[in-house]
């Protein structure tokens, strides 16, 4: 009976830790069907921390958490993977973050009715079906990230404080049906993409600054058009009065219906039934008698009726002679025969000749059209390449051959050597005609096979890239496998090397150099983020691919290059290791680098030319090892701040520069992302320091607060 008991008691355990199992299995599977997708819950835990107020995102967590299995507000999941972020109206402010382009699942975003504030990032959610941002903050412009969401359907933006004209990137959202831009400050044309546009249905641009006509939206299928208290002007398009709501006040549109077409100028066929219809529809009056169309169309038939039977009698006659010319030649050559003349040419063989060299020379004029573009670019890399290479847009850059570029550089020869990038080696290239270039030799173990396939559409890009800060693309040779690129030469080396291995202190920049130095490459930036559509991202920031001519101006290298290096983390950061002292935080973390990245990269260039140090110097102690963990704590103390500055400077800097200078630092390398400025409010903070230093140095008698080791062309020019 003990035995039995103590058997009993033995199987309880048992029992209830077989239930505990199944009950936890049960438990755990909830969890496990809603994980969510762990590029999904970073880009949640980003936008969570750009948001100053984030108490009303219930269940949102900073770090960890299941935004699919834990029903976070606002948020909807399909499986792991999160589909729509609807957040409307909770009193939010702060920005958007910066890794949103990685909720590729994300459908429908919705943040209207808050306070977010800043620039709309460059890189949004690119599969979305619906955008609603309006009634916020924003400024700046729309991100030409917009031109790729393929899948958009509705895009609303109205009620912040977004300006500049509307950039020209609607060309692939044929299935957008309702755009709202209204009560903003855009300027400008209505950009010609619209006419892509070709499920629009209800278009608000009301309370903006547009300027122009509206005739780019005569042939969109629109239901609803709000144009009203814009710059609009010209006649109102006749297509536009069958619109069921129709406002266009507040604009300077002409009085009365547009002019019709000048009457040696008829309208093309099939179109004059639509005129007619627009022009009875009430909102252009017609003529007193009624008769004013259907008469135009009586007589344009009857014309055309005239015409017709007028060309059938000119070729009956023309025919009749025709075969009376024909039979009267055979006849004469009949006679000639006959009478044993000596008429050998006949009439009708010189006409057979004339007509012959008519045909002739309308083939020659006609061989003399030149062929498409597309195909001008087929035969140029035909002919250099051996292979046919279709690239979107033509290549601007000189080709050259392995060859020439050989004989150029005495076959790539270790004397030539000027350098070496992530990408190959850099060479020093003297042509024949006197010419000096750099030749950058792309090692072929750096691209991959489709890389190398996109090495000619890289060409296409960066030759088009023009600006006075960045180092042109004057050519390419895409030859025997190989890959260089031909760049133009600037000849006083790299910012870098000046401000690190300069041997004697006559090569010391002055202030003014450095802030010179400074603005140039700012202003390179700003161009390639904010002037060129869509963005350039440089990727690879740092003083070594600033390059000073004679004068000191600064010349940014690599501009686009980045479109050649691989794309995943792993290789990336290999490429990059030379670099880490410039990367930002988000980039070392992750792996994403954007545009507010290479402000960051910057800010460490501006801090290198504060203080003469290197970004990583593992010769220093180590609290001073990183730069940039060093100087941002002292970059607002006006004490400590006079010790930080490069010792070559011998004290001679003005010192507001010097402080200006620090605080446009500390704005470009804060840790996140989203409150670094953009290069254009960069350029303005630097351009106003240099017109203070200017009016400062103009009023003083006293020079001392200013170097001048070097010519006069250190001094600042008002001109930058």
């Amino acid at each position: 009976m003990a035995d039995r008991n103590f058997a009993h008691w033995l199987s309880v355990p048992r029992l209830l830790t077989g239930f505990v199992l199944i009950a936890s299995t049960f438990a755990v599977l909830p969890l496990v069907s809603g994980t969510t997708d762990a590029s999904d819950v970073q880009a949640l835990q980003v936008l969570y921390t750009s948001v100053n107020s984030p108490s009303q995102l219930t269940g949102w967590k900073i770090s960890g958490g299941d935004p699919c299995g834990e029903s976070w507000k606002g948020v909807t999941c399909e499986g792991s993977a999160v589909v729509s972020i609807e957040v409307s109206g909770l009193g939010l402010s702060g920005t958007m973050g910066y890794l949103l382009s990685d909720l590729l699942s994300l459908r429908k975003f919705d943040l209207s009715d808050n306070n977010f504030h800043d620039t709309l990032p460059y890189q949004l959610p690119p599969n979305l079906t619906s955008l609603n941002l309006a009634r916020n903050n924003f400024t700046g412009n729309l991100p030409y990230s917009i031109a790729n969401m393929v899948s958009l359907g509705y895009l609303n933006v109205s009620h912040n404080s977004l300006s500049q004209s509307v950039g020209d990137m609607f060309a692939n959202l044929v299935g957008l049906a309702t755009l709202d831009l209204s009560l903003n400050n855009f300027s400008g044309d209505i950009p010609n993409s619209f006419t892509s546009l070709t499920n629009l249905s209800s278009l608000y641009v009301q309370n903006n600054q547009l300027t122009g006509s509206l005739n780019v939206l005569t042939g969109l299928p629109l239901t609803t058009l709000n144009v009203a208290n814009n710059h609009f002007s010209g006649w109102i398009p006749h297509e536009l009065s069958s619109i069921h709501t129709f406002i266009y006040d507040g604009n300077a549109f002409k009085n009365g219906p547009a002019p019709p077409p000048p009457p040696y100028n008829p309208p093309p066929p099939g179109r004059s039934d639509k005129n007619h219809n627009h022009s009875g529809s009430g909102t252009h009056p017609e003529r007193s008698d009624g008769k004013s169309h259907d008469s135009k169309k009586g007589l344009t038939v009857g014309a055309l009726v005239g015409i017709i039977l007028g060309s059938v009698v000119v070729a009956l006659i023309i025919l009749l002679a025709l075969a009376f010319c024909i039979g009267k030649n055979k006849r004469e050559d009949h006679v000639a025969r006959a009478s044993g003349g000596s008429l050998t040419v006949p009439t009708s063989n010189v006409n057979t000749e004339m007509q012959e060299q008519r045909v002739k020379s309308v083939a020659t004029i006609t061989d003399l059209k030149p062929p498409p573009a597309e195909i001008l670019v087929v035969d140029r890399l035909h002919n250099k390449n051996g292979s046919i290479k279709r690239i979107k847009s033509p290549i601007t850059a000189t080709p050259y051959t392995v060859a020439t570029l050989q004989t150029a550089t005495n076959s790539f020869s270790q004397e030539f050597l000027v350098g070496e990038g992530s990408l190959g080696r850099v060479y020093r290239a003297e042509f024949p005609n006197g010419k000096i270039m750099a030749i950058k030799k792309i090692d072929n173990a750096a691209l991959s096979l489709q890389e190398e396939d996109n090495f000619l559409e890289a060409v296409s890009n960066m030759s088009r890239l023009r600006h006075p800060n960045i180092v042109t693309l004057a050519g390419y040779c895409a030859e025997h496998g190989q890959r260089l690129l031909v760049y133009e030469h600037i000849g006083n080396g790299s910012l870098h090397d000046i401000l690190h291995f300069a041997e004697d202190g006559s090569n010391t920049l002055t202030w003014n150099a450095r802030v010179r130095v400074a603005l140039g490459t700012a202003r390179a930036l700003e161009y390639l983020h904010e002037v060129c559509l869509p963005s350039v991202v440089h990727r690879n920031f740092k003083s070594a691919n600033i390059l000073l001519d004679e004068e000191l101006n600064p010349h940014l290298s690599d501009c686009g290059l980045a479109a050649l290096t691989p794309n995943t983390e792993r290789q990336v950061s290999t490429q990059m290791v030379g670099s880490f002292g410039y990367s930002a935080p988000e980039f070392a973390l992750s792996g994403v680098y954007t545009v507010k990245s290479d402000v960051y990269s910057f800010g460490v260039v501006m801090l290198e030319l504060l203080t003469g140090r290197k970004p990583l110097d593992s010769s220093r102690v180590r609290s001073e090892q990183s730069l940039v963990r060093w100087a941002t704590p002292q970059l607002h103390d006006i004490d400590a701040l006079a010790k930080m500055v490069d010792p070559a400077l011998n004290g001679m800097y003005p010192a507001k520069s010097l402080s200006r200078f620090a605080d446009i630092i500390a704005l470009c390398v804060q840790p996140e992302p989203e409150f670094r400025p953009p290069m254009s409010e960069v350029v303005q903070a630097l351009v106003r320091l240099v017109q203070r230093a200017s009016v400062v140095k103009r009023r003083s008698s006293d020079e001392s607060g200013f170097s001048y080791k070097t010519p006069d062309h250190e001094a600042i020019d008002m001109s930058f």
